[in-house]
């Protein structure tokens, strides 16, 4: 064979083994789908743990932002190895319970109140929180030309996301302390409490059917870029102004059945977090490309911008703070005193936090034995 021809065969060869390679750089850089990909390359390579798959459910909302960045990203695929990770995203916290609750979901990123009430309806057999997520990124804002002080809230109409949600406990406990009283069925009172989906709020604040909200972000920042002011941020209200907004829940059947797999996916989160925390404006970023996959339509700088460092992403679950709002609920009325012991189990958790040389956390007296 001719010495050039030698030298053209060998320079093919080597273009065919490098283009996988070059393949997959360029999807690991990739967003939505591009990135989905990948997952899937890495999957189909790694070694697979217990179970084939672990679906993971979240919302898009920037609260879930460890979720949304750890998924497209691929990095907790990449501690699931051979095991698949199939994300589900819901609108609301009762949506992804029955999912959990129906065996169609392992584990999920959620708010404290809808693992306050399923644990309770459950009777302490449906679920376990094994990781916190975020803090703070809840405000109240309200119409400046209506109301200018705090005081000015009595007799107004007021929005939260849900009956018994985490702001809507939050609203109701601060309106008690004011003195004032509010029916928490009907929401009527010194101050209408009006539970509006949070995809309505903008909306219905821009039309005057209600005159302020107490809402998470981004609505709030939304609201914001409407002509709202912010009257109250709610980390004010907290001593160490941290409190939880998302935890991560699992199937006490899955965590049973499959601990490996449960410590990978919070191996996942931990380093998602630390990653989030160093890249705070390239995480922004990914975040809003995850929300754009997901939903067709990316933040506008003026509401992502604000609503960001409104968050604080941790891997702390904040346990007392939602035995304080347990408390709130209670108060007011909408719930019986719940039995909370066991909601908790750290035990992965810190396992991989003590690994990474980070220290460890604490169920405040809440965990499982």
């Amino acid at each position: 064979m001719p010495a050039t021809t030698r030298t053209t065969l060998r320079r093919g060869l080597a273009a065919a083994a490098a283009l996988p390679l070059l393949i997959g750089a360029l999807a690991s850089c990739g967003y939505g789908s591009e990135a989905k990909t990948d997952e899937k390359k890495v999957a189909a390579e790694g070694k697979k743990l217990s179970a084939d798959t672990v679906r993971l459910g979240y919302f898009p909302n920037l609260t879930h932002a460890t979720a949304l960045i750890g998924v497209q990203d691929g990095l907790i695929q990449k501690e699931l190895g051979g095991t698949t990770l199939k994300p589900q995203t819901f609108n609301a916290g009762p949506s992804e319970i029955e999912a959990l609750n129906g065996g169609s979901l392992d584990i999920g990123f959620i708010g404290p109140s809808p693992s306050i009430n399923a644990y309770v309806k459950s009777k302490g057999k449906n679920l376990r929180i094994i990781s916190g997520s975020a803090s703070g990124g809840v405000k109240l804002v309200v119409n400046p030309d209506k109301i200018k002080t705090l005081d000015d809230l009595k007799g107004k109409r007021i929005a939260t996301p849900q009956k018994g949600n985490t702001q809507d406990v939050a609203l109701l406990n601060w309106i008690a302390e004011k003195g004032w009283k509010v029916d928490p069925e009907s929401g009527e009172g010194d101050v209408s409490v009006v539970r509006t989906d949070n995809k309505v709020t903008p909306d219905a604040f821009k039309s005057g059917s209600i005159d302020g909200a107490w809402v998470p972000e981004p609505t709030a920042s939304k609201l914001v870029s409407q002509g709202g002011s912010v009257l109250l941020d709610e980390t004010s209200l907290w001593p160490d102004k941290k409190f939880v907004i998302t935890n991560i829940i699992v199937s006490q059947k899955f965590l049973t059945e499959h601990p490996d797999v449960v410590e990978a996916v919070l191996t996942g989160t931990v380093k998602t977090n630390e990653w989030i925390n160093a890249n705070p404006d390239k995480a922004k970023a990914s975040a809003n490309a995850a929300l754009k996959s997901l939903g067709g339509k990316a933040l506008d700088a003026k509401v992502i911008d604000p609503a960001w460092p409104s968050i604080a992403i941790t891997d702390d679950p904040l346990a007392a703070t939602l035995k304080t709002q347990s408390e709130w609920a209670v108060k007011a009325e909408l719930i019986k005193q719940p039995d909370l012991a066991g909601i908790y189990d750290l035990k992965l958790l810190n396992k991989v936090l003590k690994a990474a040389g980070k220290p460890e956390v604490s169920d405040a007296g809440l965990g499982a034995e």
